[in-house]
């Protein structure tokens, strides 16, 4: 289930890490693409350093932060993170991210939107489920997290340069049907309490601890 964040970074912070993106020095992303990935995989990725570790460690530390974030993924760590451009026809077709990076498990895969949405064509993150595709092209400082699960790609960008975060979350809870349950009372934890509910407020905060005691790996 794809969940956009849209207040994760502020308008001004969005502005900053895109400059700070834009300046880094680059290298070709199929370095760190899979082998069936590798095959698929156009694009250009920020070169490890103490200038791209900077915007990724501002990233980060925001998306710890963010409670909406922290219901969504139940962040355990961070399997990795990189800033990618994507420009002059560049793509990623279709393709799951790697089960294990770093020796870590991937359970959520999220995507943060550093360019301004009209200054590329094309680039739209497509993610399909059995049912159908969703294309999402978010505002700069706007993010996407979705299960790593899920096959999903990255539409030719043919004006401009597409710059964005995307990175891969450990979760505390592996299974995505799972997340999901837990986020869906988390957000009817929310309703009772701005109702001022309590008894219900104290059987949706049982039921979702004693899932989370259920569900933690």
């Amino acid at each position: 289930m794809p969940i956009v964040l849209s207040d994760v970074v502020s308008a001004v912070e969005a502005r900053v890490l895109h400059d700070a993106a834009a300046a880094l020095p680059f290298e070709d992303g199929a370095k760190t693409a899979g082998r069936t990935a590798r095959a698929v995989k156009d694009n250009q990725q920020g070169k490890p350093g103490p200038e791209t570790n900077a915007v990724l460690d501002k990233v980060k530390a925001a998306m710890l932060a963010h409670p909406v974030l922290q219901a969504v993924a139940y962040p355990k760590g961070f399997a990795g993170m990189m800033v990618t451009r994507t420009e002059g026809g560049g793509q990623y077709g279709d393709h799951v991210d790697n089960a294990l990076m770093a020796g870590r498990r991937t359970d959520v895969s999220f995507t943060l939107f550093l360019s301004e949405p009209g200054s590329y064509d094309g680039g739209a993150l497509t993610i399909a489920d059995r049912v159908e595709e969703r294309q999402f092209k978010l505002g700069q400082g706007e993010m996407v997290v979705y299960p790593s699960t899920t096959l999903h790609r990255v539409e030719p960008v043919t004006r401009g340069a597409r710059l964005v975060v995307v990175g891969w979350i450990t979760s505390w809870v592996r299974d995505a049907g799972q997340r999901e349950v837990l986020f869906d009372l988390w957000q009817a934890l929310a309703g009772a309490e701005a109702a001022g509910d309590a008894d219900q407020v104290q059987r949706i905060s049982k039921a979702r601890s004693n899932l989370l005691r259920m569900w933690v790996t």
